[in-house]
């Protein structure tokens, strides 16, 4: 499959995973995620570009992107916390139940189809697009549940996350938005969520392709190698830069600024399911 290619098709490859890292890592910082919307797709279409086959391509995304995301949200987690954030009351409520979610995430993708990856994607980055970029106010109580409820959502964030290949920052922030929390102490909170769904997600998609056929070259299960190695160490040395940004930035400015982001992503997937 590599073989087949120039080395021009290659250095398209690393310069376009480099790049994508560095935009990933400052999205991650503004946006308290750890970059999975940006990952996911780059990597996806890189990889169709090099020959890997749709229906190993998605999962191969998936994976690599969680692995990516490890390195990138515990900084991102680390330069927020700093600022005094994050709010350790919901990462410690949510952290068994998330980790749970994940594994139950990253069965499913052993044998999901393609499309369900990208339908997960459109349906919940559209959703928090238009709960950001409406001027009405959605509100499901005045603060976040205590008890079952709070599980339950912590449950859907670490499914949900497994399948998109996501740190879980944007349903973790959506989820606090809908209960009043401002939306700075929800994106910085939400780095934390990476690190606690990013390592059992990688892991756990590693496992899904151990045997799969058609993996490309240095490849571990559905996590590529040569992915993590390009991406990851941008991605870490930027995303300090945007958690300076998100900290700068009015609070509407920033809400309006990550509801473009999502609605970016979901016209991009609903254009892939369209097979364009």
């Amino acid at each position: 499959m590599f073989a087949a290619l120039s080395f021009g098709d290659l250095a398209i490859f690393a310069v376009s995973l480099v790049a994508a890292g560095a935009l990933t890592g400052v999205l991650a910082g503004v946006f308290g995620v750890g970059g999975g919307a940006v990952i996911v797709p780059v990597l996806h279409d890189l990889f169709l570009f090099l020959g890997v086959p749709d229906a190993v391509s998605t999962p191969l995304s998936v994976g690599t992107s969680l692995a990516i995301i490890i390195p990138t949200s515990i900084r991102s987690y680390t330069a927020h916390k700093a600022r005094g954030g994050v709010d350790m009351t919901i990462l410690r409520a949510w952290a068994v139940p998330t980790v749970v979610g994940v594994i139950v995430g990253a069965y499913l993708a052993s044998f999901a189809s393609p499309i369900v990856f990208k339908l997960v994607f459109v349906f919940v980055a559209g959703l928090s697009a238009a709960r950001l970029l409406g001027d009405f106010s959605w509100r499901l109580g005045d603060d976040l549940p205590a008890g079952p409820l709070m599980k339950v959502y912590g449950l859907i964030i670490g499914v949900l996350s497994a399948l998109m290949g996501i740190g879980g920052g944007q349903l973790s922030s959506m989820f606090m938005t809908f209960y009043n929390r401002p939306i700075h102490q929800a994106v910085s909170t939400s780095a934390g969520m990476g690190v606690l769904i990013s390592i059992p997600g990688a892991i756990g998609l590693m496992i899904a392709g151990w045997s799969h056929e058609g993996l490309p070259p240095g490849s571990v299960g559905y996590v590529s190698l040569i992915g993590l190695a390009l991406f990851a160490p941008v991605s870490v040395w930027t995303a300090p830069i945007g958690v300076r940004l998100a900290h700068a930035m009015p609070k509407r400015m920033l809400e309006r600024a990550f509801g473009f982001f999502l609605l970016l992503v979901s016209t991009r997937f609903i254009l892939s399911i369209a097979g364009y």
